[in-house]
C-alpha cells in the first residue's frame, strides 16, 4: 500500500482522509476553528477532486449531505459547535435514517472561546442522537478516523460525529496519508421506510436505533483509541481517565508524574471512541480508590461516571471521583471548567509543581490592559457604524436613548460592539439581531434597530425578517453588506449583493421602506438622515450600507 508523509493542520487530516475515504461531495458552513476543512477540499474540488461546496447554513449543508447518502454516496459536512445547534433538527432524524453512503459530521468545538459565544462539548449531540462519536487527540488519529468513520456509518446505518476542538484543528504536524479508496457510483436507497419518518416508521426506525445501541457498545469497548491501562495486581490508590487533547496533556506530565508518586504509575483509560467503553470504565474503576478525569470541553465523562458507577453512599466499593466537577475529600475542582486544557493546567491538576518560568521583575501579565480584536482600518463597517452612532445620537437628542435598542449579530461587525463604536447592545447567535429587534418592538420599544452582515441574513435572518413583515413590525433591519463572509477567511456569500433587494421585496418589505446606501465617508451626511428618517418610521424598513470588504478586495488583487 502506498504512504505518503504530509504536514498538515488537524482541519486539513480531516480533509485529506475524507478524500481519501472516497467522499463525493463535501459541504459546510465557515466557523472557526472548522473552516479550513471545507477550504481544503474546495480547493481540491478546483483541481478536480471530489466537490465541494459553501451552503447558506450548517442545517441545508446537512440535509444536502442527507440526499447524497440517499443516492448511496458518502459525503462530509463540517461546521464549528454552535453550528451543530443549526443543524441539530437534520442530525438528530438522521439517526432514524437508513444511511447508506457514509455520512460523517465534522464539528469542531472551540474552548476557551477563542472566537466564539459559548463552549458547547459536541460529545453531548452525539449521545442525544445515540450515534458513535470519534474523538482524534493528534493530526494523523484526524486521518484516520476520518476515513474509519465512513466505514462505522455505513455498517450502522447512521450518521457518525466527528469531534474536534481548537488546539487540534489549527496546529500542524506530520501524518502518513494511504492510499485512497475508489468513489462509490449512484446507487439510490430502495428502504423507502427508513427515510420517510411518519410516526408509523419513525416509531419502528427509533426502536431499530435502540436495538443498535448493543452493537455499538461492542464496537466502542473493541476500538483501539479506548485503551485500558491496568496497574499489577491489586488496588491502584489512583486511576485516570482521559480524553481528546487531555490525554497528550497528561502523557506529557506523566514522567514528573510517576517521579512523584514514588515510580507508581496510576492506571488509565483514554477515551477516543464514544459511546462510552461502560466495561472498560467499570473494570478501571474497580481498581482503583480514586479516578481523576482530564477531558477537554464539559465533564462529560466526569458526569457519566456517577451513573455508570455505585454510588458512594450505597457501597463499600465506591471510587472517589474527581475533575471539573469536584475533588477528592471535598476539595475544589482540580481541573478548570472553563477554558483550554493545556500542559501547566493539568500538570496542577495532577498536584505537579509548576515548570520554571522566566518572569519579568515589575511585569504583572494579568495588569495589563486588554486589547481587544479592532475592526480593520478602512473596514466599511467602520463608515456604518460611525452613521448608526450619529443617526441615533440625533434621534430625540437626548444622551443615552432609553427609547433605542440595538441588537447586532455574529460577525467581524461584533467588533463594532468596543471602542470606539460601542454600538451593539446584544449579541446572541445568529440571526438572533432580527428576532430580537421584533421582539423589543413587540414589548413597546420606541425604536429597534438590528444590525446583521450580509452573510448572517442568508444564514438566518430571513425568517425572522419573514416574522416582522408579516406583522409590519415598527422596527429598523440594517444589514451590513461587505460582499463575502470575512471574519472566516473571506469565503464567498451565497447570494450575491445584487440579488439582495429582491429577496427582501420578496420577504414582504415595503419597496418605499428599502434603502441601500454606499458606506463611504462622502455620503456620511446624506446617510445619516436617511437612516433616521428610518428608524422614525413607524413600520419595517430595511436599510442596507453596501461597500467590499478590504481584504477581500486585496485577495482578489492578488490572485
Amino acid at each position: 500500500m502506498t504512504k505518503k508523509q504530509l504536514a498538515l493542520l488537524g482541519d486539513e487530516a480531516v480533509a485529506l482522509g475524507a478524500i481519501h475515504a472516497g467522499i463525493s461531495v463535501a459541504y459546510g458552513y465557515p466557523g472557526t476553528p472548522s473552516t479550513e476543512i471545507l477550504q481544503y477540499l474546495i480547493d481540491e474540488y478546483e483541481k478536480g477532486g471530489p466537490i465541494a461546496r459553501w451552503c447558506a447554513n450548517e442545517k441545508t449543508a446537512l440535509e444536502a449531505a442527507l440526499g447524497v447518502s440517499f443516492a448511496g454516496r458518502r459525503s462530509i459536512v463540517t461546521m464549528k459547535h454552535v453550528g451543530l445547534n443549526v443543524a441539530a433538527d437534520s442530525f438528530i432524524n438522521a439517526a432514524l435514517l437508513g444511511i447508506k453512503g457514509g455520512l460523517v459530521v465534522a464539528v469542531a468545538d472551540d474552548p476557551g472561546m477563542h472566537s466564539s459565544q459559548n463552549e458547547q462539548d459536541s460529545r453531548f449531540y452525539a449521545m442525544f442522537a445515540m450515534v458513535p462519536c470519534l474523538e482524534p487527540r493528534s493530526q494523523q488519529e484526524a486521518y484516520t478516523m476520518t476515513r474509519e468513520a465512513f466505514e462505522i456509518s455505513e455498517r450502522f446505518q447512521v450518521p457518525v460525529l466527528l469531534r474536534l476542538s481548537t488546539r487540534l484543528s489549527h496546529a500542524r504536524a506530520a501524518i502518513i496519508a494511504q492510499e485512497a479508496v475508489e468513489q462509490k457510483p449512484v446507487s439510490k436507497t430502495t428502504e423507502k421506510e427508513r427515510w420517510m419518518l411518519l410516526p408509523a416508521f419513525a416509531r419502528k426506525n427509533y426502536a431499530a436505533l435502540i436495538e443498535k445501541q448493543k452493537e455499538m457498545q461492542a464496537w466502542s469497548a473493541a476500538h483501539p483509541a479506548n485503551k485500558l491501562e491496568l496497574c499489577g495486581g491489586g488496588k491502584c490508590d489512583l486511576a485516570v481517565i482521559t480524553a481528546g487533547l487531555g490525554g497528550n496533556y497528561y502523557e506529557e506530565n506523566l514522567d514528573d508524574f510517576i517521579v512523584m508518586r514514588g515510580g507508581k504509575a496510576p492506571a488509565r483509560l483514554h477515551i477516543g471512541a464514544y459511546p462510552l467503553p461502560v466495561e472498560s470504565i467499570r473494570s478501571l474503576c474497580a481498581a482503583a480508590e480514586k479516578v481523576l478525569v482530564i477531558e477537554e470541553g464539559q465533564p462529560f465523562i466526569e458526569e457519566k461516571l456517577r451513573g455508570i458507577l455505585p454510588p458512594e453512599a450505597a457501597s463499600k466499593e465506591a471510587v472517589a471521583i474527581a475533575g471539573k466537577l469536584a475533588g477528592f475529600n471535598g476539595e475544589g475542582s482540580p481541573v478548570p471548567r472553563a477554558g483550554e486544557l493545556d500542559p501547566d493546567n493539568v500538570r496542577a491538576a495532577l498536584g505537579l509543581q509548576p515548570r520554571p518560568s522566566v518572569s519579568v521583575p515589575g511585569l504583572n501579565p494579568a495588569s495589563l490592559p486588554a486589547r481587544p480584536p479592532p475592526l480593520c482600518q478602512g473596514c466599511p463597517h467602520a463608515d456604518s457604524y460611525e452613521a448608526i452612532k450619529k443617526a441615533v445620537a440625533e434621534i430625540d437628542g437626548r444622551p443615552g436613548h432609553p427609547d433605542v435598542g440595538i441588537n447586532s449579530d455574529i460577525g467581524c461587525y461584533s467588533l463594532g460592539a468596543a471602542p470606539p463604536y460601542q454600538v451593539p447592545e446584544s449579541i446572541v447567535c445568529m440571526g438572533a439581531s432580527v428576532g430580537m429587534a421584533k421582539g423589543a418592538a413587540d414589548a413597546g420599544l420606541k425604536y429597534s434597530i438590528a444590525v446583521i452582515g450580509d452573510s448572517t441574513f442568508i444564514h438566518s435572518g430571513i425568517t425572522g425578517l419573514i416574522d416582522a413583515a408579516a406583522a409590519d413590525i415598527p422596527m429598523t433591519l440594517i444589514i451590513l453588506d461587505n460582499s463575502i463572509v470575512a471574519m472566516t477567511g473571506c469565503q464567498p456569500t451565497m447570494f450575491p449583493s445584487e440579488k439582495l433587494r429582491n429577496l427582501i421585496l420578496g420577504c414582504g418589505v415595503n419597496p418605499t421602506h428599502l434603502l441601500e446606501l454606499e458606506a463611504k465617508k462622502q455620503f456620511a451626511e446624506e446617510n445619516i438622515a436617511r437612516l433616521k428618517a428610518e428608524i422614525e418610521y413607524k413600520g419595517l424598513s430595511v436599510v442596507i450600507f453596501k461597500r467590499e470588504c478590504l481584504e477581500a478586495f486585496r485577495k482578489k488583487k492578488k490572485t
